[in-house]
């Protein structure tokens, strides 16, 4: 058995260990109160600052993208600053502490290497700028509308409304299809007809039914050509072109009146056959 140290206090050390402790939390609240008055106040300046920076970059018409992920870098920045200052005004000694928290920072920064890269994908995106806020892009097997450029992912927004989270670090070292950076489209709408078909005359009613469009462009010219020769037909692409806004509801009325112009003709559209082939054994008796 180890035995237990006796420590004896007498009435008068309990006293001067009590005054002690009193004096010196009596000169601890003014450092501790100023430190809570600068934080709520740092706080609300911090807000204050960063609201104003975001309406000059508005007023001047920067990008948006940019705009947000510059703003949202600034706000970081200030926040630390403000947390040192805190520190600094609590009486740690705020040398060491920015030892520890350079120590800490490298800890942390090894074990999210990952979002490291997201951020460092992010400036590349805002530096080089492969899509803007408004795009509708295609990337890592997702497609949709960018609605926001965060520090660490870029958000887009689905055709059917769904919200996709793609980080920065794979958008920016992928392969990126951008649909509104040229704000024209062309579709290619491909389809078969019979051998025994009048290519002219089918020709003649894809074309009028072009024409008939205001939504498709005059320049570039549509087109519509023979592409192929397959088992089950001719194989006929059209290719017109329209805006960006006006894309889909083209591609989408096209169709439906070249299916029923060609019915109306009696040009039947051929439908897709695949080949099958059968073995057969023959067995030797």
């Amino acid at each position: 058995m180890i035995p237990f140290l006796a420590v004896n206090f007498t009435p008068e050390d309990i006293q001067r260990y009590t005054e002690q402790f009193i004096t010196s939390i009596v000169h601890y609240i003014p450092s501790l109160i100023s430190a809570f008055l600068l934080l709520f106040v740092g706080l609300y300046l911090v807000r204050l600052i960063n609201r104003f920076v975001r309406r000059i970059m508005l007023k001047r018409e920067y990008d948006p993208s940019l705009s947000k992920f510059m703003a949202d870098i600034l706000l970081w920045i200030m926040r630390i600053m403000l947390f040192v200052a805190v520190i600094d005004q609590l009486g740690i000694g705020t040398s060491s502490f920015v030892a520890i928290l350079g120590a800490m920072g490298l800890a942390v920064g090894l074990s999210l290497q990952g979002s490291l890269s997201n951020f460092a994908g992010g400036m590349l995106i805002i530096m080089f700028k492969p899509f803007k806020i408004g795009d509708f892009i295609e990337a890592q097997g997702v497609s949709g509308t960018v609605t926001e450029i965060q520090i660490f992912i870029t958000k887009l927004t689905t055709t059917n409304n769904q919200v996709i989270f793609v980080p920065n670090g794979a958008l920016s070292n992928g392969n990126i299809t951008n649909y509104s950076e040229a704000g024209t489209r062309r579709a290619n709408i491909t389809f078969t007809v019979s051998y025994d078909a009048d290519l002219k005359r089918v020709k003649e009613i894809l074309h009028s039914i072009l024409e008939k469009d205001s939504r498709i462009l005059k320049e570039p010219k549509p087109g519509v050509v023979v592409t192929g020769l397959v088992d089950n037909g001719v194989t006929m692409a059209v290719r017109p072109w329209a805006t960006n806004a006006d894309y889909w509801d083209m591609y989408s009325d096209v169709l439906q009146d070249m299916k029923k112009q060609l019915d109306d003709d009696g040009l039947e559209i051929q439908p897709f056959v695949k080949e099958a082939s059968i073995n057969k054994i023959s067995k030797t008796k």
